[in-house]
């Protein structure tokens, strides 16, 4: 049983489930505000999240022909300026600063928001020739936006993530990268974090400043609110062309180029705690976990328990499994308790009963489950329990969003859908902005997430004004 002291300080999910998640954040010691306002103190614990997501997604990346680069943190105001549609979307988030050292620049530089300028800036140079072609490019960095609201991991100033960046020959080569990047953010949100998604294209009011099209990975929260976990952009020939990129063909013509952008950031950190977690704390999923195996020993005071707890340590690492041993002075429940706050996918309970037995006790975090192992066994088996919680945590969390996603033929529906259930709804539209604003204000905020990648056929007329429906859109509240 937890230690009740411990698990008192996390407010019940359904009780309240914002202050749920501040409390989650806070007691598994993932982040804490800094003195600078707005920005985040990332602790050992959320930062070891992060840093196995970035070597699994990286890893992801190279596989598909990616090269890490890192440019400055410094964009000139002039540079910033050459794509009109892509400063006015970002203009009211942007830093600038003005003045460096004891002297003011005669340019004011903005602290990048995102760094496409910067990247077709670098190509403009580099590019002369079809050789030159493709640059497939992508930086683990840091970016600032000056936001108003603040929250952990889900909205801050400053924030970790990768921003790729591609730039091609052809339109369709651009096309099929922004495509293939999507394909690689479903599969390892999907597999690695095992956060099933609602997938698709965003509409015209919802897409990236400057790009054409922008492709989109909706999670579901446990309160069915969707979070924006990763977006992949094809922007055609804007950037390049504002920045009079062109490339010579084979035949000696001059073409222009193609661009791609796509992004995940630490706000997916938020995604893993708000679809897996419990009352507890945190549940993670194995894949991504830092610690995958913690060994408590039991009544560790007694002759040979901590050598055997030792020992048995020694064999998981040896077996590639991420274990830890809490031989720390706290009780067993406190251990426990602390173990479910981070969300550490199993425990390994040994004492002396356990080792006369030749057995011990492992404990999956997701559900609970006890399963008696043969100490002799736990280094071969605990692979397949960590496999099988990465299957179930999926399973669990796909049946929640499938089980909150509602249909509407009429603003009737959708409006009762909207105030008496949490989750999406599907709903045939018009194309057109008016009726897209219209109806999120009409379900008290259910705006557009993404049109259906499915495009399924709900009905033939828009959901809110009757006119001829050209999409079928997925609805939702987000964060």
């Amino acid at each position: 049983m937890a230690n009740d002291k411990f698990v008192q300080k996390v407010t019940s999910r359904d009780e309240d489930f914002a202050q749920w998640y501040t409390d989650v954040v806070r007691e598994a010691k993932l982040c804490d505000y800094s003195s600078v306002k707005g920005c985040l103190n990332y602790l050992p614990n959320g930062y070891a999240i992060w840093e196995n997501i970035q070597k699994d997604l990286d890893q992801r990346f190279k596989d598909t022909g990616v090269e890490n680069v890192y440019l400055p943190v410094l964009i000139p105001e002039s540079l910033l300026k050459k794509e009109a549609k892509h400063i006015e979307g970002f203009a009211p988030e942007v830093a600038w600063v003005t003045q460096g050292g004891g002297e003011e620049l005669e340019e004011r530089m903005c602290i990048r928001p995102t760094s496409e300028t910067l990247f077709c800036d670098l190509w403009k140079n580099k590019v002369k020739s079809y050789r030159d072609l493709p640059l497939v490019w992508n930086q683990w960095n840091t970016v600032l936006r000056w936001e108003k609201t603040t929250r952990p991991f889900l909205r801050s100033r400053e924030f970790l993530w990768q921003e790729g960046h591609t730039i091609h020959a052809t339109y369709e080569e651009a096309e099929e990268r922004t495509l293939q990047m999507w394909k690689v953010y479903i599969d390892f949100v999907q597999d690695d974090l095992a956060i099933p998604l609602v997938v698709g294209k965003k509409t015209e009011s919802e897409k990236f400043a400057g790009a054409e099209d922008t492709y989109t990975i909706e999670a579901m929260m446990h309160d069915g609110k969707s979070l924006q976990s990763g977006t992949s952009h094809f922007f055609g020939s804007g950037f390049p062309d504002a920045f009079d990129i062109k490339y010579l063909d084979k035949e000696n013509k001059l073409h222009s180029c193609y661009e791609t952008s796509w992004g995940l950031s630490t706000r997916i950190i938020g995604a893993l705690i708000m679809v897996h977690g419990d009352d507890s704390g945190l549940v993670l999923p194995p894949r991504i976990a830092p610690t995958q195996a913690m060994v408590i020993p039991i009544a560790q005071h007694k002759d040979g328990v901590l050598d055997e707890a030792n020992k048995l340590l020694d064999s998981l690492k040896a077996a590639g499994i991420r274990a830890k041993i809490d031989d720390s002075e706290k009780s067993p429940g406190y251990k426990f308790a602390e173990q479910e706050m981070l969300g550490i996918p199993v425990r390994i309970e040994i004492g002396p009963k356990d080792i006369e037995n030749g057995e011990v006790v492992v404990v999956r975090r997701n559900d609970r489950e006890k399963i008696t192992v043969k100490i002799k066994d736990v280094a071969k088996e605990l692979p397949k329990i960590l496999e099988s919680i990465q299957s179930d945590m999926f399973k669990t969390a796909k049946k929640f969003l499938d089980s909150h996603i509602f249909k509407a033929t009429n603003m009737d529906e959708m409006k009762e859908i909207a105030n008496n259930n949490i989750g999406f709804i599907k709903a045939m539209w018009c194309g057109e902005e008016a009726c897209e604003d219209e109806i999120k204000a009409a379900t008290g905020g259910y705006g557009s997430r993404c049109i259906d990648e499915e495009h399924e056929h709900l009905a033939d007329k828009c959901v809110f004004c009757g006119k001829d429906a050209k999409e079928t859109v997925i609805w939702g509240k987000s964060y």
